[in-house]
């Protein structure tokens, strides 16, 4: 049976540690991998759109000497026809190698990775998983902090449908020491099975709704933005939507060697002013995102470069 990555947690974390080590060698050694998947195809399946993850996926696949086929939105796939994921993943198994696959709905990657007979990569599943942006989050806090343990790390913004936000906690939890400092207005909090595993686990957490009381104390604030498509009237999107908005003055309070990192897009939530501060790393982060998908490809593959 093939391996997929449907869950940050699929991973070990000495198997994390060997993917980010295998990212950063290939950042290091381009020339090395670049015809590591001459004649594999990767199929990247988008049910909803995507510029970062697909274009990374697409530019992993290409650097690696591969060749990529696929659908951008559902309109332009055999779903607007009514064809089921599971469908599609054994349909798509004939054709290719490897699968990525974004989907609206929660859980629709573990659906179809019951009939691929391919490796899977969840690269988004609604509100619930995002896994290779939790390894790039991972990637990014583990080259230019140098570690995990015993950092403070604030997570701001919309925390309830952020799916980027709940996959990079769960992945935290497996280092000691680390702190959650949970910003967001009320409407917009971490749904409550978050808070109750930090619980579980012994994690220490607070929630909080200003941003300027808790930035000062920060190893890393990760900014979202209020997600337009996860709400279902338009008044309250527009209520929440400029609820925070990282700024210089807002910087000044922070740690000298603070990281901003931020999934991207973003709307307003972050400044342009913010982006020459040299502790704004989401730009680089983007960049870690697709040395890391080269590694896992890599990995799911099986393929080892000498």
């Amino acid at each position: 049976m093939p391996r997929h990555l449907l869950n940050p947690m699929d991973f070990s974390v000495e198997e994390l540690y060997k993917l980010m080590d295998l990212a950063g060698d290939i950042e290091r050694n381009p020339d090395k991998y670049a015809h590591a998947c001459d004649r594999k195809i990767l199929a990247t399946c988008f049910y909803e759109p995507s510029t970062r993850t697909r274009l990374s996926f697409e530019a992993a696949m290409y650097r690696l000497g591969g060749h990529v086929l696929g659908f951008s939105s559902a309109n332009s796939s055999s779903a607007a026809k009514g064809e089921s994921v599971s469908d599609t993943l054994r349909m798509i198994s004939c054709y290719a190698d490897i699968c990525a696959m974004r989907h609206p709905k929660e859980g629709a990657a573990f659906v179809g990775a019951q009939k691929a007979s391919i490796p899977l990569i969840n690269a988004g599943d609604g509100g619930h998983q995002h896994p290779t942006q939790t390894l790039t989050d991972l990637l990014t806090i583990h080259s230019l902090h140098g570690a995990f343990e015993g950092l403070t790390v604030g997570l701001c913004g919309d925390l309830k449908f952020g799916r980027t936000v709940h996959s990079l906690i769960n992945a935290l939890t497996r280092y000691e020491g680390v702190k959650f400092v949970l910003i967001s207005p009320p409407e917009l909090k971490v749904p409550s099975y978050i808070t109750e595993m930090l619980e579980q686990k012994g994690y220490e957490y607070k929630e909080v709704i200003s941003l300027d009381e808790a930035i000062p104390e920060l190893d890393i604030l990760y900014m979202t933005r209020v997600q337009k498509e996860r709400f279902f009237n338009e008044e309250d999107y527009v209520r929440m939507k400029d609820f925070y908005i990282l700024d210089k003055e807002k910087m000044s309070h922070a740690k000298p060697d603070m990281l901003v990192l931020h999934p991207l897009p973003r709307v307003n939530e972050i400044s342009v002013e913010v982006d020459d501060d040299p502790r704004a790393a989401y730009f680089q982060q983007a960049q870690y995102g697709m040395y890391i998908r080269m590694a896992l490809i890599l990995t799911l593959l099986g393929i080892e470069v000498e």
